[in-house]
């Protein structure tokens, strides 16, 4: 957002670009040129409900491809195969029209009990970082 726009918003259209309209989309502010845009928490692909979203995610999901988990890739010691995976999220991403894909985190896992430590590539920093 340019700097005009932001000092062209109102103390209440910010506060309300700080909350979604949905689970997974944005607000949008027509009169100020602010489109919604759509969001997708997917740490190993593109999760997108079709039609009418539902915050459990129960509703039908537009087909997306099933990348291996960060966990996995970070298995193979292969920056590439991480950049190539991300490249095809990437494409997935833009073809359904979603701006922001959520994941995977790029922390290291500090505690086993953590339960989404399948989203973090490793514990080792050198391999998190690379």
């Amino acid at each position: 957002m340019q700097k005009k726009q932001l000092q062209a918003l109102t103390l209440e259209q910010k506060c309300a670009l700080l909350s979604g309209a949905t689970t997974f989309g944005t607000r949008a502010l027509p009169k100020n040129n602010i489109p919604s845009i759509t969001l997708s928490d997917g740490p190993n692909g593109v999760r997108k409900q079709a039609g009418a979203a539902d915050h459990l995610g129960l509703n039908p999901s537009v087909p997306a491809t099933c990348f291996p988990t960060a966990a996995t890739v970070a298995c193979s010691w292969d920056p590439a195969l991480g950049e190539q995976i991300g490249q095809a999220m990437g494409e997935e991403a833009a073809a359904q029209e979603v701006a922001v894909l959520l994941g995977p985190g790029l922390n290291t896992k500090r505690s086993p009990l953590c339960g989404r430590n399948f989203e973090y590539f490793s514990e080792d920093p050198y391999l998190s970082g690379k």
